[in-house]
């Protein structure tokens, strides 16, 4: 039996092809995205309720969805920035019932009936946090990307020294730690400022130690 004939490619079809590539690729990158649910891949969405700087929430998730995703895109609280996406910087801290913690590291879905609160909850324009304040009367930043994490890490670090809670460097476990250069270095070390405002950030903070002192 005869094989059927091969179909020539000839230059007609050579350019109808890039058009239609081109075409496509000229489509938003939102409007190719597949909605919730969609794809052989989607997981069904998922109820969850947590209460974000003092508001009742409820969300529809993907069960992968980090917090951090949760927050920005569902609750378009961008204060809080996504740096490395492997809880290598810092720039994702917010407060998780009082305790800090990488928003990026964490599904969203994990998470029902807690309090968080974001950069954007600790203070506003028109009334700064004394954290905050302190942070622009010390110039504790430049590009600014780090300083909502840099915050947040900020105000439960000093509540950690306050409930007594050790670090890697507190020689005397059994008494309060004090906040001395080498505890609040060794407690901020997991927030990065690449810019290197770091002894700007150590005047804030410290200022802050002390009028809660």
């Amino acid at each position: 039996m005869a094989s059927p004939p091969q179909q020539e490619i000839g230059r007609r079809t050579v350019i109808a092809a890039a058009a239609t590539t081109a075409a496509i690729g000229t489509v938003p990158a939102r409007a190719q995205e597949p909605g919730p649910g969609a794809g052989i891949n989607a997981a069904p969405l998922l109820n969850v309720s947590f209460t974000v700087n003092g508001k009742p929430r409820d969300l529809e998730l993907d069960p992968r969805t980090t917090l951090l995703d949760a927050l920005r895109e569902a609750l378009h609280l961008t204060g809080t920035k996504k740096g490395c996406d492997h809880g290598q910087c810092g720039a994702c801290t917010v407060l998780l019932d009082g305790h800090r913690i990488n928003s990026c590291l964490t599904l969203a879905v994990m998470h029902p009936g807690t309090a968080i609160t974001t950069v954007e909850g600790l203070g506003s324009p028109d009334h700064l946090h004394p954290m905050q304040a302190a942070f622009v009367k010390h110039d504790g930043y430049q590009c600014g990307y780090c300083t909502p994490g840099q915050i947040c890490s900020a105000v439960a670090m000093l509540d950690e020294i306050e409930a007594g809670i050790p670090s890697h460097v507190t020689a005397d476990l059994d008494a309060r730690p004090q906040l001395t250069s080498a505890e609040l270095r060794e407690r901020m070390s997991g927030n990065i400022c690449r810019c290197g405002a770091y002894s700007n950030i150590v005047d804030a903070i410290t200022e802050v130690a002390g009028s809660k002192a």
